[in-house]
């Protein structure tokens, strides 16, 4: 979900949250409380698979291990192509530290068990990637295996450090009014946390204001402005990666990055279009997809001004001074070769191999960010980078197919698998 943290990952029909490579929620791909990555979230189809009779789901796994596993092959047998090993080395270098240091959730793997991996990986030649992850590794299937993979990307868009003409949509920092309410002042939310809102000025906790109410003028004048930026619209599409980037008309740049929430619920507004008919190939609908979204939002000002306004939530940011866009493991996440994944599923770190019906999809990738819309078994969300091949890209990202996750050798014996 840049992208997590991760931020985040991003679904314009449901609810999700900034994965946490933007926060990350970034982590493009968390947003840990709406957009949880984020993101850096899922950009590809916007109408919702079918959920089966009536829409009910079976209940979900709680880990990798309680949905089956099963091994697959060696990975000598996936045919890793040199360039898409050697990138996958690099990544799998960086997300050593997480690896080695952090408890997996998934069930799988200890952080003793990538030792020898993570040794090695540091020395290996780059042009030989396919030999260490065929020298340390063997592959499994969770689950059946089904994957669903959809993209997410930095967001660039046009805006400026300081107010000028062409440039007035304030980009909010984290405004210091906003908190979680102190305990007995709400009732905890479903997961038990305590809700995000405000004090008001007889010490009563109430919501924060909502999307509708700070656009019109809620903050203003509170020196919450860190940039301004030309089009709400692209604003808006920033706000559900989850971090992004600004581009000034001189060529300078402002990287954004996840700050917080204000508390609302998200709202899908390609799931409002679709209710008013406006999804579709027809005459007078638009593609379901980001770019079909925001065409019509360009097209109708009004009718868009007020289809954002449906959806409450707000992201504030803060600015970001790594190089590069960061997912939920706190590292760098690469175009190309990072996946935002779900933690309960996959070992944040571990590289992954996916065959599907997209070929640009395919390969091995690394899972190094989450997103709010990426959960349950072989969900995973593809990072594309920033600039217009990565967002037409991942804009349009919605393939299906099969995937596997690569475990340190002995892994599967010691689960007695």
């Amino acid at each position: 979900m840049v992208l997590t943290v991760s931020p985040p990952p991003v679904s314009f029909f449901g609810k999700t949250e900034p994965g946490a490579a933007f926060v990350r929620l970034p982590g493009l791909r968390a947003l840990a409380g709406i957009l949880p990555a984020l993101a850096l979230a899922a950009c590809g189809s916007i109408i919702p698979e079918s959920g089966g009779v009536h829409g009910l789901h079976p209940p979900r796994p709680a880990n990798a291990l309680s949905a089956g596993l099963v091994r697959g092959p060696a990975p000598s047998a996936l045919a890793l192509a040199p360039g898409n090993a050697g990138s996958a080395l690099n990544a799998f270098i960086l997300s050593c530290p997480g690896l080695t240091r952090r408890n997996d959730d998934s069930g799988l793997t200890r952080p003793q068990d990538w030792a020898l991996a993570c040794a090695a990986a540091r020395g290996w030649p780059r042009d030989q990637a396919a030999t260490f992850f065929d020298g340390y590794f063997e592959t499994a299937r969770v689950a059946d295996g089904s994957t669903f993979v959809t993209g997410y990307f930095e967001p660039e868009i046009a805006g400026v450090r300081t107010r000028q003409p062409g440039f007035d949509v304030p980009v909010y920092g984290v405004p210091a009014d906003l908190v979680r309410a102190r305990p007995g002042d709400a009732p905890p939310m479903a997961d038990g946390r305590r809700p995000l809102g405000r004090y008001d000025s007889t010490g009563h906790f109430t919501p924060y204001y909502d999307r509708g109410q700070i656009e019109d003028g809620a903050l203003a004048g509170q020196g919450l402005e860190i940039a301004w930026a030309a089009d709400p619209a692209e604003l808006f599409f920033l706000q559900v990666q989850g971090s992004g980037r600004l581009r000034a008309p001189d060529g300078s740049v402002i990287r954004l990055g996840y700050g917080a929430v204000n508390g609302w619920d998200y709202t899908g507004i390609g799931s409002v279009m679709a209710r008013q008919g406006l999804i579709g190939t027809g005459p007078g609908q638009y593609p379901g997809s980001m770019q079909g979204i925001l065409r019509y939002i360009h097209d109708n000002p009004a009718q868009g001004d007020a289809l954002m306004r449906q959806n409450r939530s707000y992201v504030f940011f803060r600015e970001n001074p790594q190089p590069s866009a960061v997912g939920a493991m706190g590292v760098p996440v690469m175009a190309q070769t990072s996946v935002a994944a779900d933690p309960s599923f996959v070992p944040l770190g571990a590289p992954v191999w996916l065959q599907t019906d997209r070929a640009n999809v395919g390969g091995l990738w690394v899972a190094q960010d989450t997103g709010g819309a990426i959960k349950g078994p072989n969900r995973f969300d593809s990072f594309w980078g920033a600039g217009a091949d990565a967002r037409r890209i991942a804009g349009g990202m919605s393939a299906h197919g099969q995937a596997l996750v690569l475990l340190p050798k002995g892994t599967l014996a010691r689960l007695g698998r």
